[in-house]
């Protein structure tokens, strides 16, 4: 049976809603583009349902480059580095910016910026769920492979309920798409939907939220 999503407990995540990856014309959208159209990439609509339904927005972004990042490190991962050579995400630009449909708005939180893929080493995202009382954590948003799949993975390990949309996301090829959400995904995800279902779960849980009130 699928689980219900009381707006009391529930957040959403979008994991890196920048114009670099998912705007026309961004550093990454190539590398997103085919798949994210196969797919049929939902966020613009789980994102409305979600603030619909009053659940929470957190926005997880990944910090915005700026000259003099990683040059000091002494083991940078590869994407680091490419990031750094693009650069991507960059600090005061529009591609550092979060696309135009996923505005931060009151009563969202924005998380502080992770340097590598989750969203909670070395930020304050457990805390700012813990703190208004989220147990249960959507996530959505780029890459499947990488950033979410982080996220989501560590959030089961600390004990959320973790949820993802098979078209919540997107990745550079079949085969990453394929590893997260087919073999990866099942270990670490409590629900495992199309953006139809979430959305219908939603709305459902508001529908017994109001008959219970």
């Amino acid at each position: 049976m699928m689980s219900l999503y009381d707006s009391r407990i529930t957040s959403l995540l979008c994991i890196d809603f920048y114009n670099d990856f998912l705007s026309v014309g961004g550093k990454l959208w190539p590398w997103v583009k085919v798949i994210a159209e196969e797919v049929n990439l939902l966020v613009n609509t789980i994102v409305t349902t979600a603030r619909e339904a009053e659940i929470k927005v957190y926005h997880v972004p990944h910090h915005r480059w700026e000259p003099g990042d990683y040059v000091d490190w002494k083991y940078p991962s590869a994407y680091q580095l490419g990031a750094a050579e693009r650069p991507a995400f960059a600090k005061d630009t529009w591609g550092g910016t979060f696309h135009n449909d996923f505005p931060v708005r009151p009563g969202d939180i924005v998380v502080t910026e992770h340097w590598a893929s989750s969203g909670f080493p070395n930020t304050d995202l457990e805390h700012q769920l813990k703190r208004y009382g989220k147990e249960k954590i959507i996530c959505i948003g780029l890459l499947a492979n990488t950033r979410l799949e982080a996220t989501a993975r560590i959030g089961m390990e600390l004990g959320f309920h973790v949820s993802l949309a098979r078209n919540g996301t997107a990745a550079r090829s079949h085969e990453a798409l394929h590893a997260m959400l087919d073999i990866d995904g099942p270990t670490f995800a409590r629900e495992f939907l199309t953006a139809v279902e979430l959305v219908s779960g939603i709305r459902l849980s508001v529908t017994n939220e109001q008959s219970a009130a």
